[in-house]
């Protein structure tokens, strides 16, 4: 089990070789102790003119949780400590009761502390997994109303929602959970509508999608605390390609494969093969030997949404990996992905990731 001594500490093992050769001296590790939460990397920095506290994270950790989405959530807090050297984040565990926990992986981490008031400026996020609806007790839904009560920022990570509403405190909140768990989520509480984004930020409730969406939920809270200069290196030492708040947690074609319509699949590769020069619904029902009417209600049946605006999604998604990955110019994205001019493509890439293509790449440069 991983202690918080380990992870603050470095055991050094006295050298291998003088044991193998010596059995019987004692073993006496040496202890090289350092600043807790900043550790030392290879090569890359960033020089931060910050002198103010530290943002403080508890992550109480339910029966079950995703370990993934944990460690999703916690490694860009400790890069962006390395990269600058200083300890802008500070991050603990919990449990209920202070005791260790089994992740839904069968691992067991022990945490920091037991349930206990959050520090005035702290972030306290819930992090269950599998099973969620079993695994809130009732002390754990009344932490939540008291901390609440008090003003502390809250959220949920993978499945953690499933306790914010049961302890209410996602009434008129725009919110998200896995999409694996969002069927059942709506069977325990029809009042709650989740997001299928892969986090939300609604005044003091943040929650994500789980997996890597943790890491992307915390570069945005990064960048607002720290600046986009900070995040993006963040992101680059996770080797993670960022997305925005509003990307959906699942692709359309894992839901178009779930689906098995051979005639939405092939929908969706004619549209792929053609951005530049986008087809109209009559070319695809032609392609596809299928009526208009059969078309647009294959399309809201599986994904919710009518061919064409789908077919606009794909496109403004490619968009956004031409800026992103390629020196492309705004122009040459739009007529690339099929817009007539670079207004309209503006308007709709506006739409989708809140910010102007010129400005999104500005932020990145």
């Amino acid at each position: 089990m991983l202690t918080r001594a380990l992870l603050h500490s470095t055991v050094e093992a006295c050298e291998p070789e003088r044991l193998w050769k010596n059995p019987t001296l004692p073993f006496t590790p040496r202890i090289m102790t350092r600043e807790p939460f900043v550790q030392k990397g290879a090569s890359a920095t960033l020089s931060l003119a910050y002198d103010g506290p530290p943002q403080d994270f508890r992550f109480l950790l339910l029966p079950k949780a995703t370990m993934l989405a944990v460690a999703a959530a916690i490694e860009p807090l400790r890069i962006a400590n390395q990269l600058t050297k200083q300890t802008l984040y500070t991050w603990h565990m919990m449990t209920e009761d202070g005791t260790p926990v089994t992740c839904s992986n069968g691992l067991r981490i022990t945490p920091d502390q037991a349930l206990a008031p959050l520090p005035q400026d702290a972030f306290g996020f819930v992090c269950a997994g599998v099973e969620p609806e079993k695994t809130c007790s009732p002390a754990v839904l009344a932490w939540l109303r008291r901390e609440h009560r008090h003003g502390r920022s809250l959220g949920g990570i993978c499945t953690g929602a499933f306790a914010l509403a049961r302890a209410g405190l996602l009434d008129g909140r725009r919110f998200t959970l896995h999409w694996e768990n969002q069927p059942g989520f709506v069977e325990a509480f029809p009042a709650l509508t989740p997001s299928a984004n892969i986090y939300e930020v609604d005044g003091r409730i943040t929650t994500c999608g789980g997996g890597n969406t943790a890491i992307d939920m915390m570069l945005a809270l990064i960048e607002k605390q720290h600046g986009p200069n900070l995040a993006i290196m963040v992101a680059d030492m996770c080797i993670h390609m960022r997305s925005g708040g509003k990307s959906p947690q699942r692709s359309a074609h894992s839901v178009a494969i779930g689906s098995r319509n051979k005639s939405l699949l092939k929908a969706i590769e004619l549209m792929e093969s053609e951005l530049e020069d986008p087809f109209t619904n009559d070319d695809l029902c032609s392609r596809l030997n299928i009526s208009r009417r059969q078309l647009e209600r294959l399309f809201k049946r599986y994904l919710g949404q009518g061919p064409m605006a789908f077919y606009m999604d794909l496109r403004i998604s490619r968009a956004f990996i031409y800026l992103n990955e390629t020196n492309m110019t705004v122009a040459e994205i739009a007529a690339a992905t099929g817009f007539a001019n670079t207004s309209h493509l503006s308007r709709q890439f506006k739409a989708r990731y809140g910010t102007s293509p010129h400005s999104f790449r500005r932020a990145w440069s």
